[in-house]
């Protein structure tokens, strides 16, 4: 469509009630993320020629349930956010894929003639890209060359998935463009998981992706990595008397993959060395019985780590039942189990190679205070650990006083009030 038509779409009855849906009403919403894509549309006609394009949105997402659980077959429960990544798309016929991503100086380009890794683009946003195309292309669907500019406001670090919400827009992309929007959106979570492990280099479950993929609030059970089951739950948190926020306590995610990659790796030891691939083959009494031979061949902490992964399934399970039954007092006391087991039995609390900085410990701690000084709500670990965020839940009469407390400290802007949202990655356009 011409730039006039563009900006006309974004006022539109449909396009209007589709940001509502999105993003809500509160505090203007549907005006603010009206202008992010009007903004993206300026700047996608100031670098491209091409005429007829598509609006894009894939959320961020907040994790509830099943830390470190995914990438043993496990258990999780997980919500889209509001917060999102979103694009303007075209197609080219010049074979390439071009990106201009607002924060970033130079356009990332992908020549789809090319589909092998490439070790000098390891994690990058360029490898990310190549490594969808690739495994598009594995599998027998559709790729060519598009034009998009993009921007994200689910900030690096803030353990809402930017990475996993990126690789799922870019594939969205891909199959509103050449595959007609009919793959199905687990096969694009798994593609972009393929496209982290394999050419970003950094190993991941799928969790990330596939609940930036499908949306709203679900549970996902990995005992089939293949054919995850995925159950959608309609539970209204706004309804609750509480707040869902993350606090970003800081400190810094490079050099952590060694830590991250150690926690599967442990697990998998464990679960191997009972004749198992993965622990959610494996169960409480064997490691009992078997406990010597595994303290001297995988380690105490290996095995604190499976018992953390045994019981955070339980606790998904229970945490799916109570919102069931509406009960969210229960579902918190789930959460607060899941924020001890992660810090005594996961431990992804804080990083070994620095002792001096424990900024989540201290944020956890910190919250832990503060929640039994007003008598209720719950914290956690958020994502995967060692630095970054942690989820908390406060009453609404507190949440203002807690948001001053913590941003005292960690620094103004450092708390997030998350909203979630009932879709997943989706073409606006086609609503």
């Amino acid at each position: 469509m011409s730039e006039p038509e563009a900006y006309k779409t974004l006022y539109n009855q449909g396009f209007t009630r589709i940001l509502g849906k999105l993003y809500g009403y509160e505090k203007d919403e549907i005006e603010i993320n009206r202008n992010r894509f009007k903004k993206l549309i300026y700047e996608f006609y100031k670098n491209f020629d091409e005429e007829d394009i598509d609006f894009f949105s894939t959320p961020g997402r907040t994790e509830l349930g099943g830390n470190h659980t995914d990438h043993n077959n496990g258990k999780v429960l997980a919500a889209s956010v509001t917060l999102d990544s979103i694009a303007v798309a075209a197609k080219n016929f010049d074979g390439k894929v071009i990106i201009i991503s607002e924060g970033f100086q130079k356009p990332f380009c992908v020549d789809l003639n090319e589909l092998e890794s490439q070790k000098k683009e390891r994690g990058t946003t360029t490898a990310l890209i190549r490594g969808i195309a690739s495994r598009f292309n594995q599998l027998g669907y559709g790729i060519g060359g598009f034009f998009a500019c993009i921007s994200s406001n689910v900030l690096p670090g803030s353990g809402l998935s930017s990475s996993a919400s990126i690789e799922v827009l870019i594939g969205t992309i891909f199959n509103t463009l050449y595959n007609k929007g009919k793959i199905p959106e687990e096969i694009i979570a798994t593609i972009g998981q393929y496209s982290e492990n394999i050419f970003f280099n950094k190993p991941c479950g799928l969790m990330d992706q596939m609940t930036c993929a499908i949306g709203g609030l679900i549970s996902i059970d990995f005992k089939n990595p293949e054919k995850p089951v995925v159950q959608r739950l309609s539970f209204d948190f706004g309804k609750e008397k509480y707040r869902l926020l993350i606090v970003n306590t800081g400190g810094t995610h490079i050099d952590l993959t060694d830590d991250y990659s150690s926690i599967p790796k442990e697990m998998k030891s464990v679960s191997q060395l009972l004749s198992k691939n993965v622990c959610r083959d494996v169960n409480f009494e064997q490691i009992i019985k078997n406990i010597k031979e595994l303290r001297i061949e995988a380690g105490d902490r290996a095995i604190l780590r499976v018992l953390h992964f045994l019981e955070e399934n339980k606790r998904v399970e229970k945490e799916f039942a109570a919102l069931q039954k509406d009960d969210f007092e229960y579902f918190l006391d789930m959460v607060n189990e899941s924020g001890r087991s992660s810090c005594c039995l996961l431990q992804n609390c804080f990083c070994t190679k620095n002792i001096r900085e424990q900024s989540l410990m201290l944020g956890l701690a910190l919250s832990e205070l503060y929640i039994r000084k007003i008598g209720s709500g719950a914290c956690r670990v958020h994502g995967g650990g060692f630095a970054g965020t942690i989820q908390v839940f406060v009453p609404n009469e507190f949440v203002e006083q807690y948001m001053k407390f913590m941003e005292s400290i960690f620094g103004e802007r450092s708390v997030m009030v998350l909203n979630i949202r009932p879709y997943g990655t989706i073409n606006l356009s086609s609503v």
